[in-house]
């Protein structure tokens, strides 16, 4: 199963793709959507906030393998930082990485895609 939705350069997107992730992962546990829906939610923030690019948001589904895929136009790569606990941001990737089977990015063209898989519709 693939599903995908492009969503506008607007705050209004990020609660949108979470609610379009909800509705496309019906069969996950609630626990795994939970954890699916907030990584979700974290890469499209980032497409809103730091490429400031409207972004689309992919969803496959293959066997044992869950992949969300989400790809704006905006320049640079994501960077796994590591904020000092006082910071107010900067741990979306940090989230990805602990909560996701593997992760990365793929330059594309005019943009780049950040992406994301479980195995077995499980968490690490």
């Amino acid at each position: 199963m693939n599903a995908n939705r492009t969503f506008p350069r607007d705050v209004h997107s990020i609660p949108q793709a979470r609610r379009f992730t909800r509705d496309t992962l019906t069969h996950l546990d609630d626990e795994t959507l939970a954890a699916v829906e907030l990584m979700v939610s974290e890469l499209t923030t980032n497409s809103i906030k730091h490429a400031r690019s409207a972004f689309t948001l992919t969803i496959r589904v293959a066997s044992s393998e869950l992949r969300v895929e989400v790809q704006d136009h905006g320049p640079g790569t994501p960077v796994l930082g590591s904020p000092a606990p006082p910071e107010p941001s900067g741990r979306g990737l940090q989230i990805v990485n602990t909560l996701s089977t593997r992760w990365g990015q793929d330059v594309t063209r005019g943009g780049k895609l950040v992406w994301f898989e479980l195995e077995d519709g499980t968490l690490r």
